[in-house]
């Protein structure tokens, strides 16, 4: 079943994702822009340009999850990346 939990580790796609992308364009970011691979268990979060939607990408046993979230007011606050570290920064 779906679940997501806190000993899985989390990975944010720098930059902003093109929202209409599917579990199969995101899969190619995750092993194009991220270098990661998609089915080693890590959660994959992708946001948009208007910070109003997220999705996240996990694969399960049996096959990729999507959760999706649209936001009604407000927007998603994000971390600063940094290039030098490649990586953003822990509050």
């Amino acid at each position: 079943m779906f679940s997501l939990n806190d000993t899985m580790r989390y990975f944010l796609c720098p930059g902003r994702t093109d929202m209409r992308k599917g579990i199969s364009s995101l899969c190619g970011l995750v092993h194009e822009k991220m270098r990661s691979e998609v089915k080693n268990g890590d959660v994959f979060i992708f946001v948009g340009s208007s910070r109003k939607l997220i999705k996240l990408l996990h694969a399960e046993d049996g096959g990729m999850v999507m959760y999706v979230k649209r936001l009604e007011a407000g927007r998603f606050k994000l971390p600063e990346y940094d290039p030098e570290s490649n990586s953003y920064p822990m509050e």
